[in-house]
This record gives structure tokens, sequence and C-alpha cells, in this order.
């Protein structure tokens, strides 16, 4: 038996097809941060720079998305990433930066590329290393643990000369577990320092695992390199190395706009100077233009006065008395 509300129900009612759902992309929201991206990329390319100060909250998690949504999307130029860093107190400075980022897995090195060789024995040694090896108060660990930084040490003081670099005695100063050098790019020196990562481990596996450390790690940057399963220290010194010349890159950049703001504040020194210098002329040379014009007032008024006087004494009624008419004049 069939229900007559199901019935008329069924008969009565069109089937609408489904409103296909528009896609992100199309969003307004989506188009107006596409939008923004290419706009900060673009600044970025003519730039070099995009300084934002004294954001707000809101702000900064909106320029993050933007920055986001360019990665994302693949509108970095080739070859380039964003890079953020805080500029001032409140605000965050954007910049291109050369390459992938150096711990991002593109990066991590594949059987036989980009491994810096590391030697299997303590020979020929960069004069650094080799000071290191024999100052006993330095990488204070067991010596069959303490041969291993130093390998990687010299591995990484080698690399560094093959591209160019300087190896130099370290400038910090160590705890006695530590040991280290720095590695100079562009003029900038850069401390690197190995050590055990669980010294108090009484488990050997534990206790042999190494940190590097690149002092001085500015924010959002890597700063330390661990032994791990998937990555040894040793399939990690290009890596280490690569940031040390990231940096080079950023600190050099950064010195130069340094420079060049300095540069601008004595030119604009200079222009207020000479305003200054030219205002300072203006108005010597009005005061004594007011000064003539006030002399020059007080003569005509005077010459006036006088021609009155002489005027008035000669139309005096009677006999004029001539010595009264000179002393009047005189």
């Amino acid at each position: 038996m069939i229900d007559d509300d199901s019935a008329y129900a069924g008969a009565s009612e069109s089937v609408m097809p489904a409103k296909p759902r528009t896609p992100y992309s199309e969003r307004p929201v989506a188009r107006a941060r596409r939008a923004k991206a290419q706009e900060l990329i673009d600044r970025l390319v003519a730039e070099g720079h995009v300084r934002i100060t004294d954001p707000d909250d809101d702000e900064v998690v909106e320029w993050r998305r933007v920055v986001n949504y360019a990665k994302r999307h693949g509108l970095e130029p080739v070859g380039k990433r964003i890079e953020k860093v805080p500029y001032g107190a409140p605000g965050l400075g954007l910049f291109l930066a050369e390459g992938p980022h150096p711990n991002a897995r593109s990066q991590r090195p594949k059987a036989g590329r980009g491994l810096v060789p590391v030697p299997a024995r303590l020979g020929r040694l960069h004069p650094m290393v080799a000071e290191l090896k024999e100052d006993e108060s330095r990488l204070v660990m067991p010596s069959a643990l303490r041969r291993r930084p130093l390998l990687l040490l010299q591995g990484l003081a080698a690399e560094a000369v093959r591209r160019g670099h300087e190896v130099r005695k370290a400038r910090s100063s160590f705890f006695p577990r530590e040991g280290g050098v720095d590695v100079a790019v562009y003029g900038f020196a850069y401390t690197v320092t190995a050590r055990q990562e669980f010294p108090e481990s009484t488990d050997p596996e534990r206790s042999a695992r190494l940190v590097i450390e690149l002092a001085h790690a500015l924010t959002g940057r890597p700063g330390r390199w661990r032994d791990r399963k998937s990555r040894t220290l040793e399939e990690a010194l290009g890596v280490i190395l690569g940031e040390i010349e990231e940096r080079a890159v950023e600190d050099a950049r950064r010195r130069q706009d340094e420079q060049q703001a300095r540069a601008e504040r004595e030119v604009r020194w200079q222009a207020a100077m000479d305003v200054a210098k030219e205002r300072v002329v203006r108005g010597q040379l009005a005061e004594v233009f007011r000064e003539e014009v006030g002399r020059w007032q007080e003569a005509a008024a005077l010459s006036a006065y006088c021609t009155a006087l002489e005027r008035r004494i000669g139309e005096r009624d009677g006999a004029v008395d001539e010595a009264a008419l000179a002393s009047a004049r005189r």
C-alpha cells in the first residue's frame, strides 16, 4: 500500500543539482592573500628588504600567513626563499635569501653527494686543529672519544679553506669539555664547537654521541647539530658550513644596510645643517634690513619735522626774528 503523503511529496519536490563548492583559491580571502603575497614578492625583488614597523599581533599573524601562502604556492623566485627576522622590538623584517633552507629535506646530504670529506687519521692537521689536539684542557673526554671531534673539526676546517675561507683560533672561551675553531667568511668569524652530548651517561653508545654548535645563532636559524639515526655529524658538516656561509651573506647584507643607513643619516644631517645655516644668514640679513628701515624711517620723520618747523616759523605773524629762525634751523 502506497502512503499518500509520501507519494505526494515525491511528486511535488523537484530534484535540484548540488551546487559545486568554490575552490579555495577562488575564495575572496585566498584571492586577497595571493595578491598580497605577489605584492610582497615584487617588493622583495625590487627593494631587497621589506620592514614592517610597529605591527600589532593581528598584522604579524597575517604577514606570516602571506609568507606561508607564497611558499606553499611557489611564488618565491627561483633559487631564493623568504626569510623572516625580528626588526626592532615589535617589528618584522622580510628578505630573500639564496637557496633552500639549510634544514630543509632537500638539503639533507644524499649518499655520495654534498658530503664533506672527513679524514680517517689525525695527520696533516690544520694548525688550529693541531693546536686544539695538543691542548689537553680542551675536549676533555676519553681519548677513544676525543679523536672523533678532532677529525670532524679537521674535515670542516679543510673544506672551509678549500672554499676560500679562513680558519682561526676560536675567540670564545670554552668549557673544558668543549673545543672548536673560528671560520671567517667575508670578514665575519663564526665559532664552531664540538662536545659530548651526554658526558655523564654510563651507556657507551649514548656517551659517544656528539654535538656541534654554531655560536650566536640568530632567531629562527639552526645552530646545533647532533648525532641521530637519520644523519651523523659526518654527514652534516656540509650543512653546517652552508649555514656559516648563509649567516655571512646575511651579516654582509646587514652591514651594507647599516652603512647605507649611516650615509643617508649623514646626508640628511648635512642637508639640515645647510638649511639651518641659510636660515641664520637670512635672519641676520633680515635684522640688518629692519635696522636700515628703522633708521631710514627715523631720518624721514626728522626731515619732515624740520621742514614743518621751518614752515611754521616762516608763517608767524609780524616780523620774523632771523636770529630765532637761524637757531631753529640749527
